[in-house]
């Protein structure tokens, strides 16, 4: 092929800035407007301009781009796309700048009303290697592979760093390139919403077509077809197949927005892009236009901040690009292979380590794989529970799940070995119910975690990790299952599929644990894992399976109770509104408020809408708007009843009988446990209608519930980190704080005094305004900045404690708890005055509100061993909620547990620190744990 031969790259611009979107965290350019996504897309797109005149680069580009939602194919199928989600909030104002990037690189950016962006690219395709031209498209979507033909049109894939020609074609879909369309219209495709054939996976549609040559041709035969429910199938939904067909078919023959040689890339001139960067402030990639930097997709985008640094605070590592060959996993499915794999991670004394099962519940799920990794790229699945894809395949070879478990026990368990995961806490309930202990271990979740709770690197999940220190995009879980109708459980996909996706997540966490276990100590991180977070995994896990008991009945009978409240409830914001509207709609809310009744200091929101959130209605509520504090009142309600009295009818786990929420190791930045399936943490404390709902969470026969609550925690921790004298007396003496407190500031003490000291001794930690705490206590604003005054006259330590914290974020970027816990805070030297101020009042509380987090783990992580010390084997510890334990105690051991609990957390500290207040605990037993709390 000859030199001179012009190359056309088409870059499919979604599919980049969807990948930029999410793989950089959220970032704002100088004008404080939201820019990861342009940031991450604009240095793509440079790496791919930067082969300009390279062996197989581009002398022609361009980038296609989706110009409308409506196409010929919406008028084909109403329901084309229909199930497509809206673009995030914070990317919809990414886009037009996006186009203006494109253009700074002297690049066309072509769009066509009426026509999608494949449909674009087809076109260009066309006229192209009509020309002669030779053509790369830029994208791994599957529907573009129709076009790729040998030796004039091939696709690069810039995720996986990979080109994809006939063959790989061949691999994917069994078929070639002209034949991907039929494949695709007898699956379908639920992210596009093509409705295909139901029961027609990709390895069936790919049989169907290599056996019959074309879709009509399989349609047509369906005589031949012996599996009855698939021959059904065909007959019934063969017009939806035929529609499937025209759905996924490519617009070839559409006049070219450009001309072809309008295309030709001739460099990439630095002024219209230098404006542009400078515009943006996107530092890193400006020096690069003076030749201060190597042109690379994978610079950290730590520039694009609006405003300086108070001091040089530390900045996460820089991405190392990592090799990722997944064709070197191996699929284990004899016992000499799996004997040499443990006999290596014997020898190395560590092995990284991952489950596949068949659903996202670790409690009910089953056990369909295991993955081990030894080194980076040297890594291995072996299946234990897979079954047939499809009607038209059987069951894959593989060892029984016994003997594998079997022959696994001892390594998993062997102490010289250490067992590497992320979320590790998932894998070890799965070996659990196997009777396996994996120990001991570490885990690469938990450990970023430690590290860098609250920086933004994206999240703490193993993809994101991956993206954010390896430069690598791990398959994602839905390429390989699917979504939607057609989605597959991890049972069922092929085992060569399972091994690259399974092998792959052992890989990266090896690796992932070889950058993050040297920075716990560099970092000065060993402190809060070892002796606080790393432990969870077994503790959590053991919660996990235990579970809660919920009474069914009394659940429904609440519901039933709720739903006629609700019902009432309406009726009053009706008649307080006016009239009848949807009351959850913001839309129709808003419009009422400030439409209808004329109310004053609405505020609209981007999209047009008056805000109608909780703080909105709150402020009108606190002015005697009636409809405000009704539709506040109907809110809490239809979330009470359905997050609660509805949901956990729902999540009562039919084996075991019982409610299992599911713990994050990482889902607070200050390190506070967070729950889901049920959300355990968001029932109201205080109010009668969430003393209903714990009311429905009951003790097994035979046992009573017990509570275990840190009293006033938050408090005493202020107390003794702010070295308050005053407050540390008043603890040790046992006396009543806020009594202590409204003297101090009102110089008498009464029913009203002390609830605004409770108030005032709050609030104050949270870092609360002078126009917060009035609000919160219904006094003008000058008379909460005096009660403020007077709290800091009366308590200067407290005042210190605040200086000294911020002080010191703005230094560092982050706080610590007193055992070492970091949180980050960027935005603590943000540009915009809101984002700084949240950071602040964040700052003020993270270290005693991480403190009080710290100690609560302590406890648990000591509970069960001294329950079983103390003979109380019996006593099981069920959940965790903010400051409170809950257990299950046999009955007449109440006053035995009591005493070893109150014992644990009281002591929770020690022997690491000895506090100077004591830890006071409330205890409380009784049927239920509304009787309990």
């Amino acid at each position: 092929m000859s030199d001179a031969q012009p190359h056309l790259y088409l870059v499919d611009g979604s599919s980049y800035i969807f990948r930029a979107y999410h793989r950089l965290p959220p970032l704002t350019n100088r004008h404080g407007q939201p820019a990861g996504a342009v940031y991450g897309y604009t240095a793509m797109l440079w790496k791919l301009a930067d082969g300009l005149n390279k062996a197989d680069g581009p002398t022609h580009m361009a980038v296609i781009l989706d110009a409308s939602e409506s196409t010929h194919r919406n008028e084909m199928y109403d329901q084309y796309k229909a199930n497509r989600p809206p673009p995030p909030e914070d990317l919809i104002p990414q886009f037009p700048l996006i186009r203006v990037a494109t253009r700074a690189f002297s690049i066309p950016c072509i769009e066509q009303n009426g026509l999608e962006a494949d449909d674009i690219i087809a076109c260009y395709v066309l006229a192209a290697t009509k020309a002669g031209w030779k053509v790369t498209i830029v994208s791994s979507d599957k529907d573009l592979m129709q076009l790729i033909e040998d030796g004039k049109v091939d696709m690069l894939d810039t995720m996986n760093d990979r080109r994809i020609g006939r063959e790989q074609v061949l691999e994917k879909f069994g078929v070639g390139p002209e034949k991907v369309g039929d494949v695709l219209a007898l699956m379908g495709d639920s992210v596009d919403n093509v409705p295909g054939v139901p029961g027609i996976g990709p390895k069936t549609a790919s049989q169907l077509i290599q056996q019959y040559g074309d879709l009509d041709t399989v349609l047509a035969s369906t005589d031949e077809i012996t599996k009855p429910k698939l021959k059904q199938n065909l007959i019934e939904h063969a017009d939806a197949a035929r529609l499937s067909r025209e759905l996924v078919r490519l617009v070839c023959d559409a006049p070219l927005p450009e001309p072809l040689d309008d295309l030709v890339l001739t460099g990439i001139p630095p002024e219209p892009l230098k404006e542009f960067l400078e515009d943006q402030g996107f530092k890193s990639l400006l020096n690069r236009v003076a030749g201060g930097g190597a042109s690379s997709g994978g610079t950290r985008p730590v520039d694009v901040m609006a405003s300086k640094p108070v001091a040089a605070a530390p900045t996460p590592p820089e991405a190392q690009d990592i090799n990722v060959d997944r064709s070197a996993y191996e699929t284990v499915t004899t016992m000499e292979a799996l004997d040499r794999w443990i006999a290596e991670a014997t020898a190395n004394g560590f092995v990284a380590l991952d489950t596949e099962t068949d659903c996202i519940d670790c409690v009910i799920a089953r056990l369909v794989g295991v993955s081990l990794a030894t080194a980076p790229n040297k890594a291995c699945y072996i299946p234990v529970g897979h079954v047939s894809a499809d009607l038209l395949s059987d069951a894959p070879s593989q060892m029984p799940m016994a003997d594998v478990l079997a022959r696994l026990k001892p390594l998993l368990e062997d102490p010289a070995v250490l067992k590497i995961g992320h979320n590790l806490k998932y894998d070890w309930v799965m070996f659990a119910k196997q009777d396996i202990n994996v120990a001991p271990y570490d885990d690469t979740m938990v450990m970023s975690f430690d590290l860098d709770a609250g920086r933004g690197i994206g999240g703490h999940g193993l993809d994101e990790l991956a993206r954010a220190m390896c430069n690598h995009e791990c398959i994602p879980f839905k390429q390989v299952c699917g979504t939607g109708q057609k989605a597959i459980t991890f049972d069922k996909v092929p085992l060569a599929q399972a091994t690259e996706y399974a092998g792959e997540d052992a890989d990266i966490c090896l690796r992932l644990w070889q950058r993050l276990k040297p920075r716990l100590a560099s970092e000065n991180v060993t402190r809060v894992y070892e002796m606080v977070d790393r432990q969870l995994v077994t503790t959590v896990g053991r919660m996990e399976r235990r579970g809660i008991k919920v009474d069914r009945d009394y659940l429904a009978s609440l519901s039933s109770e709720f739903s006629k409240e609700i019902t009432a409830l309406e009726g009053r914001v009706y008649e307080a509104a006016g009239g009848p509207f949807t009351i959850g709609s913001p839309q129709q809310l808003g419009s009422v408020l400030y439409d209808r009744l004329g109310l004053k200091g609405g505020r609209k929101g981007k999209s047009g809408t008056y805000s109608t959130d909780v703080n909105e209605l709150e402020r009108l509520a606190g002015e005697g708007v009636e409809v405000a504090n009704r539709v506040l009142e109907w809110r809490q309600l239809t979330k009470l009843r359905s997050t609660y009295t509805d949901a956990l009818q729902a999540q009562i786990n039919p084996e075991t009988g019982r409610v299992h929420t599911s713990y994050s190791l990482s889902g607070a930045q200050t390190g506070r446990l967070s729950s889901t399936e049920p959300n355990l943490q968001n029932i109201p404390i205080r109010t009668e209608i969430g003393r209903k709902i714990r009311d429905a969470f009951v003790a097994e026969p035979g046992y009573q519930l017990m509570s275990a609550d840190y009293s006033q925690i938050e408090l005493r921790l202020a107390a003794q980190m702010a070295d308050v004298p005053q407050l540390k007396e008043a603890f040790a003496a046992h006396e009543d704080i806020h009594s202590m407190t409204a003297e101090e500031l009102f110089g008498s003490v009464d029913r009203d005094t002390r609830g605004k000291a409770k108030t005032v001794n709050f609030a104050i930690l949270y870092g609360i305004s002078s126009w917060g705490l009035a609000g919160r206590l219904g006094v003008p604003k000058e008379e909460g900045a005096a009660i403020i005054a007077r709290y800091f006259e009366r308590f200067p330590g407290i005042r210190s404690y605040m200086d000294d914290t911020l002080a010191f974020a703005r230094t560092n970027g982050f706080t610590r708890t007193l055992f070492g816990r970091k949180t980050h805070f960027p935005n603590i030297r943000a540009g915009n005055p809101n984002h700084r101020a949240g950071a602040e009042r964040a700052a003020i509380n993270a270290p005693i509100q991480g403190t009080s987090a710290d100690l609560i783990k302590r406890a648990m992580n000591r509970m069960d061993e001294a329950l079983e010390k103390a003979g109380l084997e019996g006593v099981r510890m069920l959940l965790q909620v903010h400051d409170e334990l809950l257990f299950e105690v046999p009955d007449g051991r109440e006053q035995e547990a009591a005493a070893v609990v109150r014992e644990v957390m009281a002591k929770a500290a020690e022997p690491a620190m000895k506090l100077d207040v004591p830890l006071d605990v409330e205890v409380g037993w009784g049927a239920n744990w509304g009787a309990a709390h």
